[in-house]
């Protein structure tokens, strides 16, 4: 008869199914580490930073700069900006079939070169900061920047001496003569009727007069500016029939008007006092040019002075007066 002998390697296995106890402690899984949002990606280098805070500054730029809303921007690509403008228009005149033809006066040229400047700002803030913000670190610095560069943009397009930076309209020349007398270049003013101060008498009139100061094809289009405090007082002011000379809007299309015009409040505008230049009028988008490089330069360097993260935020801006013939001016004497 056939000897059935046992498996020795299923005898193994036996044992081992005897022997292995079962397991009983469950798995330790690592917590997960709940962090906000931080200014850094997950991988190295950061490279979307820059881009997402030079958007953020742009849109708060258009937003907060009242300047630059109503004045004509040029993205350049070059260190420098120059452009040619007519100071006399073309000549022409009126002839018979065959009647000769002479030669007309051909046009004068300027060559406007706003000057340029670097704004630029470099906040930092420590990794840890960056690290366990509750917000968003990338949208908070582009505005914090944006509204800084607004605030010195603002300044320097109104007043700025030109030197690392624009020319503002109140830096250039002025003068009491008319348009057809007054040297390319400087701007005209009308006196208020007081040293300091308005007229003691219907103060709305010179108001009148800086309207129509402004030749008709630049009065389309044209603005007042100037500061809180002066419109303050200008809003006051009546006809002789009792009629607030300023216009509440009928609806959020339709803006404040005053003389059927819309005023732009401008800070940097100065306060009234004697000989200031405080009230503008005039078409800003003829008058006043802006050039500028289209981006921010953003850098970011978390190497230079550990621990802290610094976010290097560079503009360049430039500004001067256009066609001094689009603004007027109105300065507090008598």
């Amino acid at each position: 008869m056939l000897e059935l002998k046992s498996d020795p390697l299923a005898a193994v296995f036996d044992a081992a199914e005897t022997t292995v106890a079962p397991i009983t402690t469950p798995v330790q899984r690592p917590a997960l580490e709940a962090k906000a949002a931080t200014i850094t990606p997950p991988a190295k280098g950061g490279l979307g930073v820059p881009l997402e805070i030079d958007a953020v500054i742009n849109r708060v730029l258009l937003a907060a700069s009242p300047i630059r809303s109503i004045a004509q921007v040029v993205d350049i690509g070059s260190a420098s900006y120059r452009r040619l403008i007519t100071t006399t228009g073309v000549v022409s005149g009126w002839v018979s079939e065959t009647a000769a033809r002479p030669e007309t006066e051909t046009p004068n040229f300027a060559e406007i070169a706003p000057p340029m400047g670097e704004l630029y700002a470099n906040p930092a803030a420590s990794q840890a900061m960056l690290d366990d913000a509750g917000f968003d670190v990338e949208a908070w610095l582009g505005e914090e920047i944006g509204r800084e560069f607004a605030r010195a943009e603002g300044v320097a397009f109104v007043g700025g001496d030109g030197i690392n930076k624009p020319r503002g309209f109140l830096a250039a020349p002025n003068a009491a003569t008319a348009d057809a007398t007054r040297p390319f270049g400087t701007l005209q003013f009308l006196t208020s009727g007081a040293a300091g101060n308005f007229a003691a008498t219907n103060p709305q009139d010179r108001l009148i007069d800086m309207v129509h100061a402004l030749a008709s094809p630049y009065r389309q289009g044209a603005v007042w500016v100037m500061n809180s405090a002066t419109l303050a007082r200008v809003r006051k002011f009546k006809t002789s029939d009792g009629a607030f000379i300023w216009q509440a809007g009928l609806g959020p299309e339709q803006p404040q008007t005053l003389l059927g015009h819309r005023v732009i409040e401008v800070d940097a505008m100065p306060d009234v006092a004697a000989d200031s230049l405080s009230i503008a009028f005039g078409n800003f988008q003829a008058g006043y040019l802006i050039t500028q490089r289209p981006d921010t330069t953003v850098l970011k360097d978390p190497f230079t002075n550990k621990p802290y993260v610094h976010f290097y935020a560079t503009r360049r801006v430039g500004g001067t007066v256009l066609d001094s013939r689009a603004i007027k001016l109105m300065r507090f004497s008598a």
